[in-house]
């Protein structure tokens, strides 16, 4: 099997982080990554913003909690990658156009043995007033919607084992 395979096989997402930070070599190539993920007809309509200043962290949390019953729904990671889209570039394709850079995003960072976990709510998240002025000082209007927030670090837990695959996961015609 090839390492690429065995890259996408053997990710998984954890929840709960130590508080050392991502070493910025290993940050640019993770991002680098995600740029590269495919969109349609190759528009690159997503945007990602890294998030490290404490504040903005726990700030982009406390939005987030308000959409779960977790208070802590960024698990300790001190480094946040949000993925937002432009739908007037992408139109029905921002959501697929965002997904696809996550998954970039999440397979580069178990490579480089940094872990990762996908927190959904992005997109109620930045349709609050607190959301939308924070999009404003990143330069990004309403035109973009919240895709995902990719939380980095290293796991301060066991390695989550992968749940058995379903029978049906694969139909053959």
């Amino acid at each position: 099997m090839n390492e690429t395979i065995k890259t996408i096989i053997s990710r998984r997402s954890v929840r709960k982080f130590k508080p050392d930070p991502i070493e910025r070599e290993k940050l640019d190539q993770i991002l680098e990554a995600g740029t590269y993920a495919p969109t349609a007809m190759g528009r690159q309509a997503p945007v990602m913003v890294v998030v490290t200043d404490p504040d903005m962290v726990d700030k982009l949390e406390e939005i987030n909690a308000r959409f779960t019953a977790n208070d802590h729904p960024f698990y300790g990671a001190k480094t946040v990658i949000v993925v937002f889209a432009d739908t007037e570039l992408s139109g029905a394709n921002a959501m697929q156009d965002g997904s696809l850079v996550m998954g970039n995003l999440m397979l580069a960072a178990h490579s480089l043995d940094v872990d990762s976990c996908w927190i959904n709510r992005a997109t109620e998240s930045f349709k609050t007033p607190e959301g939308l002025e924070i999009m404003k000082k990143w330069g990004l209007d309403e035109k973009y919607v919240g895709v995902g927030n990719c939380v980095l670090g290293y796991r301060d837990c066991d390695y989550p084992e992968p749940k058995p695959r379903k029978e049906n996961y694969i139909i053959w015609d």
